[in-house]
This record gives C-alpha cells, structure tokens and sequence, in this order.
C-alpha cells in the first residue's frame, strides 16, 4: 500500500472541502478542518483525515447536523453550559471556550459541560487552548459503549478518554490525552486497516477469548486498562461526562442507529483552574515553577519524557515534511469532496 504526501494547507484544503460538499456550514467546518488538521500537524493520525469519511457521512446521512450553531447557557457563576444541539461537539468547544476561560479567571475554577453533542476529535485538542493560556485543565468524553467492565465480556463503556493539561511558562504545556481503555478505538481500527495484530489485553473476541486479531477485537469488546481500576476509571468518565450533564450513556447511544462511521451522541465535561488563584499569592508565577521541579526530576532519568513531547516533535517537523495517509485513504478522502 502507498502513501500520498500532503502539505499542511493541502490537509486543510481537503478537510474544508469535504466537509461542505457534505453540508457543514463554513463556521463549523472551519473549526473541524482544524482540529483535523491539527492532528497530523501532531502525528496523531487516528484523529486526522482518518476520521474525515466519518465527520461526512454522518451529515450526508442526516444523523449529525452540520449546519447547526451551538447555543450557551450560563447557569450558574461557575458553570457555562454548551448546548450542541445535535452537531458536533468541535463547534460547540469553540464557542464556549472563552467563557469558561472568562469564569475561570473570576471564580479560580469554572466548568463547562457540552451536551447533546458528536464528539470525534482527540481529547488533548480540548484543552489545548485553555492550558496555552495559562489554565490547568480537565477534559472527560464518553463515547458508544465499546469496552466491557472488569470481569465481564459485554460492551458497556465508551473508550471514555480523559485530558489533562498543565501551563508551562516558556515552554508548550504538559497536556495527556488517554482512553481508559487499554488503547484508544481508533488504533485498533488502524491496525486492521494496516493488516497488523494488535497487542494482547486490547480486547476480546465476542466469545470473550483474549485476541490478537483486530477484526475480532473490534466485533468483540475492548478491555480497560489495568483491569477493575480502568475500569472504575471508565465509570467515573461515564458519570462526568453524561451522569451530570443528562446525556447518553455509552450503552444507551449503542441502541442508537448508527451505521455510518461517524460518532455517537453523548456528553463531555471540562473543568478550567487558575493556578494564579490556588497558591495564596494571587500570582501563578511560584505555583507553575515549583511544578517544573517535578518535570525536571523525571526527565532526569534517561529514557524519560513528558506527555505530549513526541507530539511536540512533530508539530515542529510537519510544517515542513509535510505528512503522509495511504492512498487508500486519499481515495476516499476525495470522493468526499465530490457532490
């Protein structure tokens, strides 16, 4: 299988003209083909123009509205809540993220929950922004139930990702981004796209047998990492994301139609902190150089690094090599752009 090479403006292009084909409005499509673009600026590629045919079938099949603004809700000092309305939840991340900056700054924590909305992009994405400007930031999704609980061999659980990013003054931030399953849906369908096996303790076929096979561990369940305590982690997204916000559950969005490609409907919850309000000082200045202490303990020790530098590497040679998709891909990619 080739690969095609692409500049970063020609990813963006490709987005951009898929998704209006498809029928997203120009203001949405723009902050996706971002967030898509931004992913393989990074090498995240299961979040890139991987997920292009996604985002355009589910609007081309009318599941996903494309054209619809999202709407803000302040409901409380603390609290901006972001109504997707049945889109995408890029858009309505975009809206509501200077709010929740602005409530943040004035409450020393603010939350903002997303409800009623598609969620397809990486989670580090979501919080990006807020940690580039200076706030410690939480960020939990859930997604169509893909994983089983601990001791059981039915899909329950989203992947259920979580992101947390810490400002870095001087330098880009300290931000992970990880499923709380043992590997994020997307790899796996990567690995069968590239005819690779997966590792063992990603999933189990549908009889519940542990599975090298990507085909099967996608039919069958993805598995939690570390067992009960991924698990219990995944519960604890599931709660977050939708117990609070009065979305969907992972097994309730499963029932939903969905045979397209594209995402489920569920909900996500950031949290924004200003360091500068929890230190007493009223200054971030003390409280995010005591944290470089920590950073630079664990980079002492060789073969160490911190979450985020591998992307950090690639943002800074992708401008320039450009990145590549396999032609495969690149096919479709274009037949999403035809009328």
């Amino acid at each position: 299988m080739s690969d095609v090479r692409l500049t970063l403006e020609e990813v963006r292009d490709l987005a951009m003209r898929g998704l209006r084909v498809s029928g997203v409005s120009q203001e949405n499509a723009t902050v996706i083909a971002d967030v898509m673009t931004t992913a393989e600026q990074d090498g995240c590629k299961s979040h890139g123009l991987f997920r292009m045919p996604g985002y355009c079938a589910c609007v081309r099949s009318g599941r996903v509205d494309g054209k619809i603004a999202p709407a803000l809700h302040d409901d409380a000092p603390g609290v901006i809540r972001v109504d997707a309305q049945h889109g995408f939840a890029a858009p309505a991340m975009a809206a509501g993220r200077p709010k929740l900056a602005e409530k943040a700054r004035a409450q020393g924590i603010a939350t903002m929950p997303i409800v009623n909305a598609h969620h397809f992009a990486a989670l580090w994405y979501d919080v990006d922004a807020l940690v580039e400007d200076g706030l410690v930031a939480f960020a939990f999704v859930n997604s169509r139930s893909f994983v089983a609980p601990a001791g059981g061999i039915r899909k329950l659980y989203g992947t259920n990702p979580m992101a947390f990013g810490w400002p870095r003054p001087g330098k880009p931030p300290m931000i992970f981004d990880q499923a709380s399953s043992a590997s994020a849906r997307g790899e796996i369908q990567l690995h069968l796209r590239d005819g690779h096996s997966i590792p063992e303790g990603w999933a189990i076929d549908p009889n519940g047998n542990p599975t090298t096979d990507p085909e099967a561990g996608l039919a069958g369940a993805q598995l939690p990492f570390g067992g009960h305590k991924g698990a219990a982690i995944a519960m604890m997204v599931e709660l977050l994301a939708v117990g609070l916000t009065g979305c969907k559950f992972g097994f309730e969005s499963a029932q939903d139609e969905n045979t397209d490609g594209g995402p489920s409907e569920g909900g996500e919850l950031l949290i924004a902190m200003d360091p500068a309000r929890f230190g007493g000082t009223g200054d971030s200045t003390a409280t995010l150089a005591h944290a470089e202490t920590l950073f630079s303990e664990i980079l002492q020790e060789e073969g160490t690094r911190l979450p985020s530098d591998r992307r950090y590497i690639a943002r800074q040679q992708t401008p320039t090599e450009g990145i590549t998709i396999p032609e495969t891909l690149h096919k479709t990619i274009l037949e999403c752009c035809e009328t």
